[in-house]
């Protein structure tokens, strides 16, 4: 017996293991690791997957909200893009309707000035005409005038003299 008790004690000298005690350690050891598998491992490693599951959902919402942002900044890009070109053309339809409007008030100005010209030339004309009709006719009075009363009397340089200064008189009465 004692033999046996030798063979289940190790290193006696120092104080020894008993392999019987190992055994039962390690049989307890893996019952304890069971155990731990089935209350604490799986719970643990669910919560861990869990959150590795809530991670990988966030970054997925993170990535496509980053996109959504992206192709919405570009839209408004593109919409800021156009407003301008349009807001250009239409300064530059403004610009060309005033250089239009104005050039068509110039040319209506010129065909003013033109018409009054013309008009007042005219009416220059006409007048010039009626002052020259009127010159004639005072001076065929005049004449008709001078002659009646150069008939009347014989004139001598005295008489000629005052006749004309008469004539003179008249003439500038007439004015």
């Amino acid at each position: 017996m004692h033999l046996y008790s030798d063979f289940l004690l190790i290193g006696a000298d120092v104080g020894g293991l008993h392999i019987g005690n190992m055994i039962v350690m390690i049989v307890f050891f893996l019952l304890l690791l069971a155990i731990l598998k089935k209350v604490a491992w799986g719970p643990l490693m669910d919560v861990m997957e869990e959150r590795e599951n809530f991670v990988a959902n966030e970054i997925e919402v993170a990535e496509k909200n980053r996109k959504e942002a992206e192709a919405a900044a570009k839209e408004a890009n593109a919409q800021l893009n156009q407003t301008r070109e349009e807001a250009q053309k239409m300064i530059a339809d403004a610009k060309g309707a005033g250089e239009k409007q104005q050039a068509d008030i110039i040319e209506a100005a010129r065909q003013e000035a033109a018409r009054i010209k013309a008009t007042a030339t005219e009416d220059i004309q006409n007048e010039k005409e009626k002052a020259l009709q009127e010159l004639q006719d005072k001076v065929a009075s005049l004449s008709v005038l001078v002659a009646s009363k150069v008939i009347e009397k014989e004139i001598n340089l005295e008489d000629q003299e005052a006749l004309i200064n008469d004539y003179i008189k008249e003439v500038g009465e007439g004015k």
